[in-house]
């Protein structure tokens, strides 16, 4: 049996009054490689612009759609969009910068981030500290101390049961949930997703934990890109490690997939990942394909309904193909910086320090992490950038009251 080398998690350096541009080169140098980063605060100031991603119809909040096409009747998520996965056109949205709680759609960017960084073969026993932190309330696959987990379960234990204690177990393989925290900012940054601060690596509702039904778009379409990212995220069922040789059954909890809770399952769903809070409500982003052509849409916030999610994702999957390819676009999703991708206008200008929710901390082991996405976006400007309720409520996006 392989035995993975656990790292204690790195400690945070303070934040210090002034940065040379050498320490802004060595600062992105550290995040493409995965260096815990720490950036001075700086003072609040309402004068500093937010930068937007995707073009400029997407920065109104109203409903946008090319030509004004009638869309599907009751909408009521607070956010959502649709778009191609292979061109990045975005077909139709409504409010695609708002900043919402995204739940436990965050963990796609937690994949973007670290898949891939341990190999779906390596074992790893899990110890108590490894658990410590896991907030009350939390969805989980039913990770215990003492027995040992291949990588691939604990990923199928995050895509399909969105069991923090899997991300947490992860998190501190990868050197601990600030580092972690801090690298996941860093890629958020790369893909140009500007509304999105990270506190936690699970989703979980901590103050000023942030995203967007385009940023969550981000995610989901260069998650796809990746076939091990594609294969969890379509796995319907597997078995999880229960301990002393046993195991147990786990399902994906994404309805339209498993066709579970009265949902029909939809035809050429990939998944992607569905979420759940009490302050974010149910959150969804997913993919389908039909006829060669794939579509990828999240859906934040139905108004009402467990199953309103899921029924408002299906309602703009059959709008989009039924269009076809000649819908027209009223933005695009952003390539990544490391791909040869556009800088957002505005994205160069300054860190977003005093945008809602874009300070640094508040989360566990995240004091004087990297502030934002914001602030690795401006060192790139610079020239610096190296990067180019449980069982139940699971079921309707991931627990008890406070997450499922």
């Amino acid at each position: 049996m392989h035995a993975f080398s656990r790292r204690s998690p790195q400690p945070l350096p303070h934040p210090f009054p002034d940065l040379s541009r050498r320490s802004l080169l060595a600062l992105a140098a550290g995040a493409s490689a995965g260096v815990p980063l720490a950036v001075p605060r700086a003072a609040p100031s309402a004068a500093v612009p937010r930068a937007v991603a995707g073009g400029a119809r997407l920065v109104a909040d109203g409903v946008r759609t090319a030509g004004g096409a009638a869309l599907p009747g009751k909408l009521t998520a607070r956010a959502w969009l649709l778009a191609d996965q292979d061109t990045g056109e975005v077909l139709a949205c409504y409010r695609a910068h708002a900043r919402l709680a995204p739940a436990s759609t965050l963990k796609m960017l937690f994949a973007d981030t670290l898949l891939g960084r341990f190999a779906r073969t390596d074992r790893y026993t899990v110890t108590d500290a490894d658990l410590v932190g896991v907030p009350s309330g939390s969805s989980l696959v039913g990770v215990r101390a003492g027995v040992t987990y291949s990588v691939e379960q604990l990923w199928q234990g995050v895509f399909l049961r969105s069991g923090n204690d899997a991300v947490q177990v992860l998190a501190r393989m990868n050197g601990g949930v600030a580092r972690t925290v801090a690298e996941m900012r860093a890629k958020a940054a790369d893909l140009q997703a500007l509304d999105t601060h990270v506190v936690s690596p699970d989703g979980y509702d901590h103050p000023g934990q942030l995203s967007s039904a385009y940023d969550l778009a981000l995610f989901a379409r260069h998650g796809l890109k990746n076939p091990e990212f594609r294969a969890y995220c379509a796995t319907g069922a597997a078995r999880f490690p229960a301990g002393g040789g046993r195991t147990f059954a786990i399902e994906n909890t994404d309805r339209l997939l498993s066709g579970t809770y009265g949902v029909t399952p939809y035809p050429g769903l990939i998944g992607v990942k569905n979420g759940y809070t009490s302050n974010a409500g149910n959150t969804f982003a997913g993919a389908a394909t039909r006829a060669g052509r794939t579509l990828v849409v999240t859906v934040l916030h139905p108004q009402s309904g467990h199953n309103s999610v899921y029924e408002e994702t299906a309602a703009l999957l059959d709008w989009g193909f039924a269009r076809g390819s000649s819908a027209g676009s009223v933005g695009m999703l952003a390539d990544a910086l490391s791909e040869g991708g556009a800088m957002a206008p505005g994205s160069g200008a300054a860190p977003r320090a005093g945008a809602r929710g874009s300070s640094a901390g508040g989360g566990p082991e995240g004091r004087g992490v990297l502030g934002g996405a914001g602030a690795v976006v401006a060192l790139a400007a610079a020239g610096a950038y190296a990067l180019r309720r449980r069982r139940r409520g699971e079921a309707a996006g991931q627990t008890p009251a406070t997450e499922r």
